[in-house]
């Protein structure tokens, strides 16, 4: 009986062990190293790299998965460049390459309704990656230069985009012929077939996408949409200005002249009350007041930044300061830097990963 009773404690600490061996449950945030062509796994709670994996040329932007299982990093290279690297997390290791060819210049990623979708510049156009058939599903063309960074709405129904060197914002949204169905990955039913079409007939997809390319500021590139999904705010490089765009409207309703010059990212706050601006040549991040539209403070963090991703507790921002080889994390209530992620030479995409 004591022999069993000792045998069942060491099986019960040797469980215990193993579980402490394998990758924590909390969620991660990532770090794309340029220089060293490396995604990092950060722990927020220490701010210490748990793990590294090899993610190709000339990494730009990362979206992780839903799950925060699966990591997507595009290979941008100013249009050179045709993959996007995929990435195990919970093995920390470097799954496959996705081939976009002929799609070039793959750059801003996001990982909406169990799917990918991504910019492709060279080709003027957004695209759709399926996991579960490993193929691009969907296309469809901008006509603008340089689509750059990317939001899409959830149901698919709705997305918006940067485009650099047209100074445009586009809004593009899907109107279903009447009788048709959704667009793809979104959801509804099909209507009654047209006249003409016998009762019960299995109508094909039908509609149309229909764009409005809003002009904004010059080199327009950063953006993000409000969490209420009313407003789009635009980072105009070439200008020093940010772009209020009212999304039901399709028009600018505010231009503010907040000196960003050399902008880089633009990102609201989980609660929507301010919105951080980085900058590739000043060592300031930029702090607004999303309803005063103004400047609340500017908030020293090196020589100067790039990708910028919020915690979604709304507790702390990261941002890359690309030059400097560091992710300054930057206290959202303080509005102060409190600690600094090493994670590779410069760092620019950044992304959050759920638990698993």
């Amino acid at each position: 009986m004591r022999d069993r009773l000792l045998l069942a404690l060491f099986a019960a600490s040797a469980c215990a062990s193993s579980l402490c061996a394998q990758p924590g449950s909390s969620a991660h945030l990532l770090v794309l190293s340029k220089q060293d062509h490396t995604i990092a796994i950060v722990d927020p709670a220490t701010l210490k790299v748990v793990g590294k994996a090899p993610v190709g040329d000339d990494p730009h932007e990362v979206a992780a998965s839903a799950d925060g299982r699966t990591a997507y990093v595009s290979n941008y290279g100013f249009g050179r460049f045709h993959t996007i690297t995929v990435i195990d997390l919970v093995k920390r290791k470097h799954e496959k390459v996705i081939d976009l060819t002929p799609l070039k210049g793959a750059h801003g990623l996001t990982f909406v309704d169990g799917e990918l979708w991504f910019t492709a510049e060279v080709n003027k156009c957004i695209g759709r990656f399926d996991p579960r058939s490993s193929k691009v599903d969907w296309v469809l063309g901008i006509g603008q230069n340089r689509t750059h960074m990317l939001f899409v709405f959830p149901g698919g129904k709705r997305i918006v985009t940067t485009n650099v060197n047209s100074g445009t914002l586009s809004i593009l949204d899907f109107e279903a012929a009447q009788g048709g169905a959704p667009p793809p990955g979104g959801s509804g039913s099909q209507g009654p077939p047209p006249p003409g079409f016998p009762q019960g007939a299995i109508l094909p997809p039908g509609g149309d996408w229909n764009e409005v390319a809003v002009p904004v500021g010059t080199r327009d590139e950063g953006f993000d949409v409000s969490p209420d999904g009313k407003e789009a705010w635009v980072a105009n490089a070439g200008d020093g200005t940010v772009s209020v765009v009212d999304l039901a409207g399709k028009r600018v309703t505010a231009t503010l002249d907040v000196n960003v010059k050399s902008a880089n990212r633009l990102k609201f706050t989980p609660d929507g009350k301010r919105v951080l601006v980085s900058m590739l040549g000043e060592g300031d991040v930029v702090v607004l007041d999303a309803a005063l539209h103004r400047v609340v403070k500017r908030i020293p963090i090196g020589h100067g930044a790039a990708g910028i991703q919020m915690q979604p507790d709304g507790a702390r921002a990261y941002v890359a300061c690309t030059p400097d080889n560091y992710v300054a994390v930057i206290d959202l209530k303080m509005l102060e830097v409190v600690g600094r992620i090493e994670a590779g030479g410069n760092p620019d995409g950044l992304a959050w990963a759920a638990g698993w």
